[in-house]
């Protein structure tokens, strides 16, 4: 590939690191002046990164805007970047929170300059992972950002910050490290049929897989290199059992950090799942479905179980958020068109409406103090304004209709009922029956935690001292507000830049060879009825490996005579093609 400079991409990926190493040349005392630069450069970076709305093709999966630079060539490792339907808007939602994060922290009195500049750097990192496209740049960016949120939680955070920023450093930097094995062991199988060029560029893997050549003799290690991809990933998101780092760094860290934490950061391990397991190990993803589909139902009602009974404010947010990303790979894993779009777009969701939640907690949290319901009560008749801004996030959270919330697990778990009810992958209909309930319990643990903060007797003097939100927070939140009410009376806008992307993502996993999109081949196309498409010609229907069909199906007449009976459709054998 022809070296292409730096464009549009690296702009909005580093302009934030820019801003940094700007305010590194700033005097320390200028506290006002670092905290209106890193202001001015969040804003800069969401209004680069509003062009992509302009360039971005929704229609096509391949990637778009890609910037290609030798780096080390003799390991072949390259500066390659590119943005699909599956990055594209959490590009935007990154760019989008790191301004809210950066506005509410103008509170931050203590290392100012270190602080802020910890949060660009931070930008800059999840940006790179959502736009990189060779491996090793996608594993420098996503170890990257453990730094400066570490930094984050054990320098500002609350009074266990240092166990808590340690934990988890430890845990995401030692699900990484499995990944780095996986990927220098898929680079060294791709030069095996590229006559020894090594080569991280995850094109060219992909490419690999879909004409058959990666794994034509090294199946045996494909369940292997998915679960070192897989357990990062969990860890990441977090999932049950690799949850318990979460609950601890959201209590400890810094508003802002949250913040981040909720909306972007645990959003890497679901992506990872998308650009990586799905189109990589295709042979495999059919086989561990069942595996992760039981932890993402069991997180679901773990995560809601634990934040019911949490007599602390922002660990009950916490504990929902291990939940909430439960539907994530829940739809995700369920390998539907239907259930993919609605993992994805939760995850949009879940970063605006838990970013809120946090955010709010947090504004309560700089007046107070103190987090415990027990020291709250009647603050519906003290802060009007807040507790109806409150209640709206909450329900959106809940999963209300005509909020975001709503569309992404309804998808999600229609997703699941639509794979369990074919009786693919091994499922049952128990696994989304069960997932249902996560909706009722995270309607209790919200709706009593609201009545115990905002409901009954105001009685504590320092909470009849408190204030109503102010204008610029008022404004904050009102951006927030528009994007849960437009996810959820126009998903369209967000889902339809999605499907293409997705839907190669899905044909990879659930196809077989030689019927499996290429990223790397221009002409094939995904057109709106989810067909494979090649110079305007079907190369392969838009139909699942599994048919989802009424159980029944009359004959038609004549076939059977005046007797004719019904009968139950056959299903193909998991892998088969119908």
């Amino acid at each position: 590939m022809e070296p292409t400079g730096l464009g549009l991409l690296s702009l909005i990926t580093f302009l934030p690191l820019l801003g940094a190493i700007v305010m590194m040349l700033i005097p320390r005392e200028q506290e006002l002046t670092h905290k209106r630069v890193a202001l001015a450069v969040s804003i800069l970076t969401f209004v680069a990164s509003l062009a992509l709305i302009t360039k971005f093709n929704g229609d096509t999966f391949h990637f778009q805007l890609v910037e290609f630079m030798p780096w080390i060539k003799s390991l072949g490792i390259n500066y390659q970047i590119g943005v699909d339907g599956i990055s594209y808007w959490l590009i935007l939602l990154t760019t989008f929170l790191s301004i809210i994060a950066t506005w509410f922290s103008f509170y931050v009195d203590k290392r100012v300059k270190l602080y802020f500049i910890c949060l660009l750097i931070l930008e800059t990192a999840m940006l790179g992972v959502f736009v990189s496209l060779d491996m090793i740049l996608f594993y420098t960016f996503f170890e990257a950002s453990l730094v400066p949120m570490w930094l984050l939680i054990s320098i500002w955070g609350g009074e266990r910050r240092t166990y808590a920023g340690l934990k988890f450093f430890i845990y995401t930097f030692a699900g990484s490290i499995f990944m780095l094995i996986g990927i220098i062991t898929l680079a060294n199988l791709y030069a095996g049929t590229a006559n020894g060029q090594l080569s991280f560029s995850i094109i060219d893997i992909q490419h690999a897989v879909a004409n058959g050549s990666l794994w034509a003799k090294a199946m045996y290690l494909q369940p292997w290199i998915f679960w070192s991809f897989a357990v990062a990933f969990l860890v990441k998101c977090p999932a049950f059992p690799f949850h318990t780092w979460l609950p601890d760094a959201h209590v400890e860290a810094p508003t802002a950090g949250s913040v981040i934490l909720a909306g972007v950061l645990l959003k890497m391990g679901t992506y990872g799942f998308l650009r990586f397991c799905l189109p990589l190990f295709p042979d495999t993803i059919a086989k561990q479905v069942p595996i992760i589909m039981a932890l993402a139902v069991i997180g679901i009602i773990y995560g809601a179980i634990v934040a019911a009974v949490q007599p602390d404010w922002k660990k009950l947010v916490a504990y929902s958020s291990v939940s909430h990303m439960g539907f994530v790979l829940l739809g995700i894993f369920s390998l539907t068109h239907t259930g993919l779009l609605g993992g994805s777009m939760q995850q949009l969701n879940h970063g605006i409406s838990t970013g809120a939640l946090f955010l709010l907690i947090g504004l309560v949290y700089e007046r107070r103090h103190t987090r415990m319901f027990k020291n709250f009560g009647g603050l519906k008749a003290q802060m009007p304004i807040y507790s109806t801004i409150f209640l709206i996030v909450m329900l959106s959270s809940v999963g209300l209709p005509g909020t975001n919330g709503f569309i992404g697990e309804f998808m999600a778990m229609l997703g699941a009922f639509e794979s369990a009810y074919a009786g693919a992958f091994g499922l049952n209909i128990w696994y989304a029956v069960v997932a249902g309930f996560g909706v009722v319990l995270a309607a209790v643990y919200l709706l009593y935690m609201f009545q115990q903060v905002f409901y009954g007797k105001n009685e504590n003097p320092e909470n009849q001292r408190l204030k109503d939100i102010k204008p610029g927070e008022m404004a904050m939140c009102g951006l927030l507000l528009i994007f849960i009410f437009w996810g959820g009376f126009y998903p369209n806008t967000f889902l339809k830049p999605m499907e293409a992307s997705l839907g190669a993502a899905r044909m990879m996993a659930v196809n077989p060879e030689s019927q499996r999109p290429s990223w790397a081949d221009s002409t094939q196309e995904i057109d709106a009825d989810q067909n494979l498409v090649a110079n305007g010609q079907i190369l392969v229907p838009a139909k699942l490996h599994y048919p989802i069909v009424s159980e029944f199906q009359v004959p038609e007449a004549g076939a059977m005579g005046s007797t004719a009976t019904l009968r139950a459709q056959e299903r193909p054998q998991e892998g088969e093609h119908e």
